[in-house]
């Protein structure tokens, strides 16, 4: 008799249990020879010696499938087990090159339209993109799908988001809580997208340990940011000297996206954009990406497209008068 003990730490724990311990189950019906111990994120494999080995094996396999796709099935436990029992490689979904990530539940999480998939190749080959234009066009997503991805693939060891919090000061003085409570409301938005790609008790560890960092602008000052992948959302509303400031926070082996909307700039008026700025004087540097998102690029509701393009419209008639 054997006793080895697997800890599960890429995977999401309850992910790979699954519901009432199904995937538990059914990897006890394939490996009858072997008893199944869970204690928090430890697996206890008691067995004869080879059948334990086997299991070990097909658990690593497993791990890596469900924190890919953020799915484990029945089938997919019984496909990788039958893989590997015939000496195939590859786990228990096929992948497809065009796929960026697996969010919740596997869904499969792809580059839609020309801006999307110039941003994934720019991300590639740039150490810093800049993605700008229409709102709902999947500009942030993208760039923390990318970002997850790069995590995920041991890239990067930390995931680093931030916001200018252009209301901060006095106008957040009537909210209650601390300043974290006052400032979490302008970040929903990056939790949002990081809920619907990492489950939610994966996600919480990842941010209690510093792996995943959300933080307002101003937070970032002083910082060399190394190893990570560094995404700045709402850059329409950064000061040409706070771009400057988080430009210069990108240290080695990091990557940094920044993204903004030009019609949605909620600057003091006569206050200049950091991003037009940045844009104008960095345009023609090699290692940078530009990518601009055209209201074709929308993908959101489709009403959304309508919209926008309404507003465009009734603004265009006020200019000429």
């Amino acid at each position: 008799m054997m006793e080895r003990i697997y800890a599960l730490a890429e995977a999401d724990i309850d992910t790979f249990v699954g519901t009432n311990r199904a995937n538990l189950i059914t990897l006890s019906n394939l490996f009858p020879k072997t008893k199944l111990r869970l204690h928090q994120n430890v697996l206890k494999i008691l067995g004869e010696d080879q059948a334990v080995e086997e299991l070990m094996h097909v658990l690593s396999a497993l791990e890596q499938l469900c924190s890919e796709y953020n799915q484990l099935t029945e089938a997919q436990i019984i496909e990788t087990v039958r893989r590997l029992r015939s000496g195939q490689e590859g786990g228990g979904q096929p992948s497809a090159s065009d796929v960026i990530i697996y969010g919740i539940h596997g869904k499969a999480i792809q580059a839609r339209g020309r801006a999307q998939q110039r941003l994934v190749s720019d991300f590639g080959s740039c150490d810093l993109c800049f993605a700008t234009g229409a709102a709902g066009s999947g500009k942030t997503f993208i760039a923390i799908c990318l970002a997850v991805k790069a995590l995920k693939a041991k890239q990067v060891r930390r995931i680093i988001l931030s916001r200018p919090a252009v209301e901060a000061g006095e106008k957040l003085g009537f909210l209650p809580g601390e300043m974290k409570d006052k400032l979490d409301p302008y970040l929903q938005p990056l939790y949002d997208a990081l809920g619907e790609l990492i489950p939610a008790p994966k996600l919480k560890d990842l941010m209690d340990t510093g792996v995943i960092q959300i933080a307002p602008l101003a937070f970032m000052r002083g910082r060399t940011l190394s190893d990570a992948v560094v995404i700045l959302d709402e850059a329409q509303n950064t000061t040409p000297q706070q771009m400057k400031m988080f430009l210069t926070r990108l240290g080695m082996n990091s990557k940094m996206v920044i993204t903004g909307d030009f019609t949605q700039v909620d600057l003091p008026r006569g206050v200049p954009s950091g991003l037009r700025d940045a844009l104008d004087k960095l345009e023609g540097i090699r290692g940078i990406g530009f990518v601009h998102f055209g209201k074709q690029d929308i993908v959101r509701h489709p009403l959304v497209s309508a919209i926008v393009e309404r507003y465009d419209e009734r603004e265009r008639e006020a200019e000429q008068f």
